[in-house]
């Protein structure tokens, strides 16, 4: 189906994409129920009974979670399907079939076959005087429409908000993975931890395993978790006492652990990301890939060796270039930061790191600031492409004084000049002039990642290109810049390529005009809307 005649009408993804992302938002308050999910499913014939379940929530750590169960599962042979949010660059990215995000033309086949149906639920919504599907609904419905077309063994399914009234709750999960439960979204999930631990609960079904990973507010969360799980007869799995985490170094690229599961106990586990709290999200994601492939026993070590060795996790402490050192992670909360803060201390050794910060509104912004504020020598406060929601500059410079003093903080209006005035920085006290302990961090939100990648991953200059083969990554860049990255060539670029080369608008194709364009710098449509932002 999906396959065999991609894109028959020649429809254009920049509309598709428009027409799904301008639906409502998935938390409207009107919204916060699954009438419209439930009635699609009964429309599709309820695909999502052909596959067996992964439901990751939390309040951080959901995607990489996903990823990393996605990715043992399919070195197992699995056929998988893999459905996050929200995406950086493209919306396909939210959609993935054996590892790889659907093509263009598969997302609009899936979006042809569908969008009846979705105007179906729409009109039905209408006459009862309720809201039409949101557009986190209308993808969800897209995905498991796929995943059943595709088909597949098993669906990784990440929550997009919360976890009773989310889109994706219209699954029975047969693992539920709940991750660190923290302050987040308080005005629809709550106000306090107790709360958005109830809320998260929800994806606990009858006699699924219920994976739940360290609790920063353990005494207050984990008897609510336990008591769902207890209520529906659920399997529990819990960080520290059936699955721990144990011989725990960094290492290039990432770290090494000993993850031990109710399975067995798997040693010398790479893990391709940095910080303790990925260890962590390995170990939840090893747990709740036990659950579904179909062995008796401990899964093959160097299966999940392989797995997890290779996850790549666009814009989560992802590391875009080398020359100079520049870091980019869509975190938005305080648990987030610390968990960035503490990857940062154990992996980097910088003399001095500048922050790039755009965050919305609606973000504990001055708490997230105050946790980073020890690692950033200076930060460039700025504004990312979402203008309904992102903080104003001169707000959030006001705010960044107050944490670091007026000395360290620079206002820029726009992310291309805020990521060249701290790279600028950074060369001007890098006197050896190799990237060495100096480095930029963007960071604050996952559209400020989106941003900053588009414009230093997928167009980055040759000359860019060459400066980041002069030295040694921490981390495989072949994937962050689409392949065009090229270690062969160190060599000989050693000698003809500086630092100094390095201009954001050069990235960008824009030239010096751009650099005189005092413009705000927003785009069309924010490429990276989601709940999570």
């Amino acid at each position: 189906m999906s396959f065999e005649h991609p894109n028959r009408n020649n429809e254009s993804m920049r509309d598709v994409e428009l027409d799904i992302m301008s639906r409502p938002p998935e938390h409207n308050t009107t919204n916060l129920d699954l009438d419209r999910m439930n009635l699609m499913l009964d429309i599709l014939g309820h695909p999502e009974q052909s596959f067996r379940v992964i439901h990751v929530t939390g309040t951080n750590g959901k995607g990489s979670t996903a990823r990393m169960a996605e990715a043992i599962c399919r070195a197992y042979g699995m056929r998988t399907g893999l459905y996050t949010s929200p995406h950086l660059e493209k919306v396909n990215e939210r959609i993935a079939i054996d590892g790889q995000q659907l093509s263009d033309d598969d997302f609009i086949d899936v979006w042809d076959q569908t969008k009846d149906l979705v105007a179906l639920v729409d009109a039905k919504m209408e006459e009862q005087g309720k809201p039409k599907m949101s557009f986190f609904e209308v993808l969800t419905a897209m995905a498991i429409w796929k995943f059943a077309d595709a088909p597949v063994d098993v669906a990784v399914v990440e929550v997009g908000m919360g976890g009773l009234w989310d889109a994706t709750n219209v699954l029975n999960a047969d693992a539920a993975v709940i991750g660190p439960v923290d302050m987040d979204h308080m005005q629809w999930l709550g106000d306090t931890v107790e709360q958005i631990a109830g809320e998260k609960a929800g994806i606990i079904k009858p006699n699924c395993t219920t994976i739940i990973g360290r609790q920063p507010h353990e005494e207050a969360v984990m008897p609510i978790l336990e008591e769902a799980a207890e209520r529906n007869h659920a399997t529990v799995v819990r960080d520290g006492y059936e699955m721990t985490v144990s011989d725990r170094m960094a290492a290039v690229g990432g770290q090494v652990a000993t993850l031990t599961t109710p399975n067995g106990t798997y040693e010398g586990v790479p893990i391709a990301k940095f910080g303790e709290h990925q260890a962590h999200n390995a170990l939840a994601a090893l747990a709740a890939a036990e659950v579904v492939i179909p062995v008796n026993g401990p899964l093959d070590g160097d299966l999940v060796a392989e797995a997890l060795g290779s996850v790549k996790i666009p814009g989560r402490i992802e590391q875009i270039r080398t020359s100079p050192t520049i870091i980019l992670d869509g975190g938005h909360n305080v648990n987030a930061a610390e968990a960035l803060r503490k990857a940062i201390e154990e992996s980097y050794d910088f003399k001095q790191l500048v922050g790039v910060v755009a965050m919305m509104r609606d973000k504990q912004v001055e708490e997230y600031l105050g946790v980073l504020e020890p690692i950033l020598s200076s930060v460039v406060v700025t504004e990312n492409s979402w203008r309904e929601r992102v903080m104003p500059a001169d707000e959030l410079e006001k705010i960044a004084v107050e944490v670091f003093g007026r000395d360290r903080v620079i206002k820029e209006l726009n992310l291309p000049d805020a990521i060249q005035t701290a790279v600028n920085m950074v060369d001007a006290e890098d006197e050896l002039g190799v990237g060495y302990g100096h480095g930029v961090l963007v960071c604050g939100s996952f559209v400020t990642a989106g941003d900053a990648r588009t414009m230093l991953a997928e167009h980055a200059s040759p000359t860019m290109q060459q400066a980041m083969a002069i030295h040694q990554p921490a981390v495989d860049l072949d994937d962050a810049t689409d392949g065009h990255g090229d270690q062969s060539g160190a060599d000989t670029l050693e000698d003809n390529v500086s630092p100094d080369d390095f201009d954001v608008f050069d990235v960008l194709g824009l030239g010096d005009a751009a650099k005189n364009n005092n413009a705000d710098g927003s785009s069309d449509q924010d490429s990276s809307a989601g709940s999570d932002a």
